[in-house]
C-alpha cells in the first residue's frame, strides 16, 4: 500500500483559486491518513490476478478512497453525527467552518469520478467502474443508508432493518471495492461472489465499529466514540454481549468462506482481513 499512498499524495485535488484555504480543505482528510481498507481490498483482488494491472487499479482505488472520504466529512456534520474528531484530527468543520466541509464533501465525490475517468482502461470498463461507484455510493447505496439513519435516529428499528441500514451506509462500498477489482481484472466469473462476500464484510465491519464505539476512547478509535445512544447502532438494539456475538458469529464464517476461494485470491486477501476480520476481539 506504501506505492498506492505516495500515488494518493501525487494526485490530491488541487485548486487554482482565490479562496485563501479551499486547497488546503480539500485535501486536509486525505493526508490524514485512514485504515485506506476499501483500496487495499480492490488493489488486493487486482493483485490476485494481474499483477501488471497494480499501477492502473491506483486510480480506481483512490476514487473509492475519494469518494468514501467525502462521505466521512458529510458524516461528521453538525446536522449529522456532530463530530470534532476524525481520523485522530480535528474534523473539517471545526479545522474550518461548516460551509467549507459542506463543499470540500461535494467536490471529493465529483474529483473521485474525474479520476476514474482518467484511469488507463478501455472506456467499457470506466463504465462499469463508474457504474459500480455511483450505484453502490450513491442514491440506492451509501446515502440511502445515511438517509435512514438520520431519519430514524431515536426510533428504534428491528434488527432487520438495522441490516438493511447498514447494507446501504456501510456494506455497499465495501462490496463494490471487491467486485470493481474484479472487473479491472476481467474476472466477471468471481465478481458477484466477491460482491457477496463484501456485503458481509461491511456488516460485520459496521458491527465492529459499533462494539468499538463503547469500548474504545476517543484516542484509541480516533474519532469521537460514544456517540451512538440514539442511533440504530448494533450494540444500541442487540447489547454489547450479543453484538460480539453477531459479530464472532460473521467472523468466523467470513474466515471460513475466504478459504473457499481460489489460492491466489485468498493468499492475497487473507493477510488483510485476517487484521480486520477479528478486530472486534482486539487482535
Amino acid at each position: 500500500m506504501q506505492n498506492f499512498e505516495q500515488f494518493l499524495l501525487d494526485n490530491l485535488p488541487q485548486s487554482q483559486s482565490i479562496h485563501p484555504t479551499y486547497e488546503a480543505a480539500l485535501q486536509n482528510m486525505l493526508k490524514a491518513g485512514g485504515k485506506r481498507f476499501r483500496p487495499a481490498l480492490l488493489l488486493d483482488v487486482v493483485k490476485a490476478y494481474n499483477p501488471l494491472l497494480i499501477e492502473s487499479a491506483y486510480y480506481a482505488a483512490y476514487a473509492i478512497e475519494l469518494l468514501h472520504t467525502y462521505s466521512l466529512i458529510h458524516d461528521d456534520l453538525p446536522a449529522m453525527d456532530d463530530s470534532p474528531l476524525r481520523r485522530g484530527n480535528p474534523t473539517l468543520h471545526i479545522v474550518f467552518d461548516e460551509v467549507t466541509a459542506i463543499l470540500v464533501g461535494d467536490a471529493l465525490n465529483t474529483y473521485a469520478f474525474e479520476v476514474l475517468a482518467q484511469a488507463p482502461f478501455s472506456d467499457e470498463v470506466k463504465v462499469k467502474l463508474v457504474y459500480e461507484l455511483a450505484h453502490n455510493g450513491g442514491l440506492n447505496g451509501m446515502v440511502l443508508g445515511q438517509a435512514i439513519d438520520c431519519y430514524f435516529e431515536n426510533k428504534p428499528l428491528a434488527i432487520e432493518d438495522i441490516k438493511t441500514l447498514h447494507t446501504n451506509k456501510t456494506a455497499k462500498l465495501i462490496a463494490a471495492s471487491l467486485k470493481m477489482g474484479a472487473i479491472i481484472v476481467g474476472r466477471d466469473d468471481v465478481a458477484q461472489q466477491l460482491y457477496d462476500f463484501g456485503i458481509r464484510l461491511g456488516l460485520l465491519f459496521q458491527i465492529q465499529d459499533d462494539i468499538l464505539d463503547v469500548t474504545q476512547s476517543d484516542e484509541e478509535a480516533g474519532k469521537l466514540t460514544n456517540n451512538d445512544e440514539d442511533k440504530n447502532s448494533f450494540v444500541t438494539i442487540l447489547g454489547l454481549e450479543r453484538a460480539f456475538q453477531e459479530a464472532d458469529e460473521l467472523a468466523d464464517s467470513l474466515l471460513l468462506q475466504i478459504q473457499t476461494f481460489d489460492k491466489s485470491l485468498s493468499q492475497e486477501l487473507s493477510p488483510l482481513l485476517s487484521k480486520y476480520i477479528t478486530r472486534h476481539k482486539g487482535k
